[in-house]
Parts: structure tokens; sequence; C-alpha cells
């Protein structure tokens, strides 16, 4: 008989003040859990229970014994339900919500390999710039671009994120580049419309307070790929991902404006509702995108 059960015998006798009483509980005779508890003293070397015909009484190693195997045994007991849960949550469908913008870039990279290291996880990817109600539409993890106000998700950041302001240098020179946020209200702008200001851009005013300027749009639309291609055709100024012309960007196609105005703090997140125990397929998917990320940065 392993040490555990004896442990566990012994607990069980401590809890219930008594062998007749354990016993009931975990439906076993008195005389076995004596027997456990004996043999666990033997393997011990050490008297745990002073016994008499009418009570027994804790000796002091059995005090310190007891405390002790109290703890283990919960270790073991949480270790075992980790264990049996992530088991159980590599298998089975998972739904996920990401931004269509964001998986025809980079994020569908590691999708595409999570895909590949879990087949019994069948993915269900609803591909989307708006932003989803991840209770009610009834996901399992979202992949949000953005700054998180929602305290009732849990998040993990997986990389950091800004908007980049910017059109072609053949626009600022025909129409000039805009000093001031202000200056945005009579200048051509294209709004990518999933942004939850939609037409009131927000910006930092010298003192590093956010605040909001209204803006004229040519375009609107709710594609940050489709508002890119605007503004590369020189239709107008937009607000951009930064990973989204990163390219563009390094070619001079685009132009960075007033970057000492652009807020920062933003971030590529997983999220997914609070839950007492986080589904195993949530947990390994996360990791993953996380560690996926990890790597990247490491390879910068």
């Amino acid at each position: 008989m392993d040490t555990l059960t004896r442990m566990q015998a012994f607990v069980d006798v401590v809890e219930q003040q008594g062998f007749s009483a354990a016993a009931r509980k975990v439906g076993r005779s008195k005389a076995l859990m004596s027997k456990y508890v004996r043999e666990l003293e033997d393997e011990l070397g050490s008297l745990l229970l002073n016994r008499t015909t009418r009570q027994f009484s804790l000796t002091e190693a059995g005090e310190v014994f007891h405390k002790s195997a109290v703890e283990i045994l919960q270790k073991v007991s949480d270790l075992q339900d980790t264990v049996r849960e992530a088991g159980a949550g590599h298998k089975g469908r998972l739904k996920v919500s990401a931004p269509r913008s964001l998986t025809d870039l980079e994020i569908g990279l590691p999708i595409v390999e999570f895909a590949a290291a879990y087949p019994e996880i069948t993915l269900d990817i609803d591909l989307d710039d708006a932003m989803v109600d991840m209770v009610e539409d009834g996901f399992d993890v979202a992949i949000r671009v953005s700054r998180l106000t929602d305290s009732s998700l849990i998040a993990k950041k997986l990389s950091d994120f800004r908007l980049v302001l910017c059109a072609t240098p053949d626009f600022i020179k025909e129409f000039g580049e805009p000093k001031s946020p202000h200056d945005l209200g009579d200048v051509a702008c294209i709004v990518d419309t999933n942004n939850v200001r939609r037409a009131n851009w927000c910006f930092l005013d010298e003192n590093g307070e956010e605040y909001s300027v209204p803006v004229r749009g040519v375009i609107e639309v709710n594609s940050p790929e489709v508002a890119r291609r605007a503004a590369l055709a020189g239709l107008g100024i937009t607000t951009a991902p930064e990973f989204s012309v990163e390219k563009e960007l390094r070619s001079g196609e685009l132009v960075s404006l007033m970057e000492d105005r652009m807020p920062s703090g933003g971030g590529i997140f997983a999220v997914y509702p609070h839950r007492r125990h986080v589904p195993g397929k949530v947990r390994v998917f996360v990791d993953f995108l996380a560690e996926w990320f990890k790597q990247q940065r490491r390879g910068q």
C-alpha cells in the first residue's frame, strides 16, 4: 500500500475524530483504517495517535504530520485536476474570434501552426474586424488589437501595438503636412469604422493628455486593409495598425505623421471570459500564441 493512501487514511481518522467515523465516511472497514495508520506510523518510526478504548488524541509528531499531510494531499489533488483538465482540453471545438486584418498578416501563422500541433482540437475561427460580445456570441477566445477596458474578461498580452497616422509623400506634397491634430479637420481622411471613435481620432496634447479630434472622412470603411489601400492610392490620411503598414513605411510609400501625438499603451491580446476553471483547450491555445509571439520578438 502506498504512502499517500496511508496518509489519506490518517487525515480521515483525525478529521472524523475516530476510526469508526472515518471508516463509514470512506466506505472501508475500521480494521483497515487502523491498519493503514499503524503502517504509516511504522514507516515513519513515530507514534502519531494516542489510542485508548474511549478516545484518541494526536501526539506532538502527529500534529506536525497532520498539518503537512493535509497540504500535500491538497497539492496532489490539484495536480490531478490540472492534468485531467489539460488532457481533456486537447480535443473538442474551440471557437475563436479574430480580426481579419490581423489574421491576414502575422497572427494567421501561429493559428495554422497550432492547428497542426493539436489535430484533435477543431478550430472554429470567425474573422471580423468589429468587436464581438464573447459571452453572448459563444466564443471561447478572442484576439483583440486595442487598449482593453473590459474588466469582465481575462486578458493575456501577446504583443505591443500602436496606431500610425500616415499618408503618401505625394499627398503630403500636394496638400501639406499637418502640424497639429486640429489641422486634420481640413484634410481628406480615410476612416476605419471599426475604431470605436470612428471619425473622432484620439491624440495626445502637449501634456500627454488624450483628446479627440473630428475628421472629415472621404472614405469610411470597416476594414483597415481597405483603408491602407486607399491611403496608398493617395486619397487621404489614415490611421492604421503599425504592423499593417510596416513594409510601406520602410519603403517610403507611406510616411508616418505626428508620431509624438499618437497614444501608446495598446496591445494584441488573447481574451477569454472569467471562469473558475479555464478549459484546457483555451489555456493551451493562449499559451501557444504567447510563446509564438515571444519567439518572434526574440528573432527581431
